[in-house]
């Protein structure tokens, strides 16, 4: 077979491939939206009407869900504690990633490499294994149930991806432009907060929403770390907000359904930021 007609079968071949590829991310789409649509549909359900009809639309739409769910157990202080915690641990992670990530790019000194590379190998290490110390540490210094006991868990664990992504996305910012600001007299910290920073917004804005939502949506360790009731987040007041319910699957949802608006809405203000952040900074270096 000669190339000319390698390529005409290869033409012949492609409508059937790309039918294949995008009947396959169709199914991969439906897989995925299906628990955000069963949610939301048996959030506004009355629990009669769930279990007449537990995959269909609502008969009516019931709102008194979203009423019960507000004032049952303690929802107001859960999500204001979810907001704190977020909040601060984000921020933190932000300006200690910042730091550590200009310094390796941008001033590297012995050793450096060593040490970015053992930080970014704590990441493969599941927090999991790390409950039992971290729960007897925590206990002898009295910082369970606490706010800034949980920040400094959640900022440690959130460290290692932050600093690997800032300092990809800090090596593409051309070297040109430090020197020029160094002969203009700007000092180091000067050039990462007028230069780097500014330039840095797609990824900074990434990162944000990488850990605020994993933050967020964060179970296991806020579960163990918080066993104070009126100290705990809207994700650990959720799973015991349903068997105080006994099993109201759609007040839970109406619940699940408020608890999920914050970060779609932080996601849709920032969606521009994020692709061009996420790309560059994970695949750059």
């Amino acid at each position: 077979m000669n190339q000319a007609e390698k390529r005409r079968a290869a033409r012949i071949g492609q409508p059937g491939q790309r039918l294949i590829k995008q009947a396959l991310l169709v199914l991969i789409t439906l897989l995925a939206l299906y628990p955000v649509y069963w949610m939301v549909v048996t959030a506004f359900k009355s629990q009669p009407d769930y279990l007449f009809n537990k995959y269909g639309f609502p008969r009516s739409f019931h709102l008194e869900n979203f009423v019960t769910a507000m004032r049952s157990g303690r929802f107001l202080r859960w999500f204001l504690n979810s907001i704190i915690i977020t909040t601060g641990a984000t921020f933190a992670t932000t300006i200690i990633a910042s730091f550590a990530a200009f310094a390796f790019a941008k001033m590297p000194f012995k050793g450096s490499n060593t040490i970015l590379n053992f930080v970014i190998s704590l990441m493969v290490i599941p927090p999991v294994v790390m409950i039992v110390p971290l729960f007897i540490l925590y206990a002898q210094l009295k910082m369970s149930s606490t706010y800034h006991g949980i920040i400094i868990l959640y900022t440690g664990l959130t460290i290692p991806f932050s600093v690997y992504l800032l300092t990809n996305f800090f090596k593409t910012v051309p070297h040109d432009i430090v020197e020029s600001a160094l002969i203009d007299g700007c000092r180091p910290f000067g050039i990462m907060l007028h230069i780097y920073i500014p330039l840095s917004a797609p990824a900074l804005v990434t990162l944000i929403i990488v850990n605020a939502l994993w933050m967020w949506n964060e179970l296991m360790l806020a579960l163990v770390f918080l066993p104070r009731d009126e100290m705990r987040t809207l994700m650990v007041g959720i799973t015991a907000f349903r068997s105080k319910l006994n099993m109201d699957i759609p007040v839970t949802m109406a619940g699940l359904f408020l608890t999920t608006i914050p970060m779609v809405v932080l996601y849709i203000i920032f969606q521009r930021f994020f692709i061009r952040g996420l790309t560059a900074g994970a695949t750059k270096g």
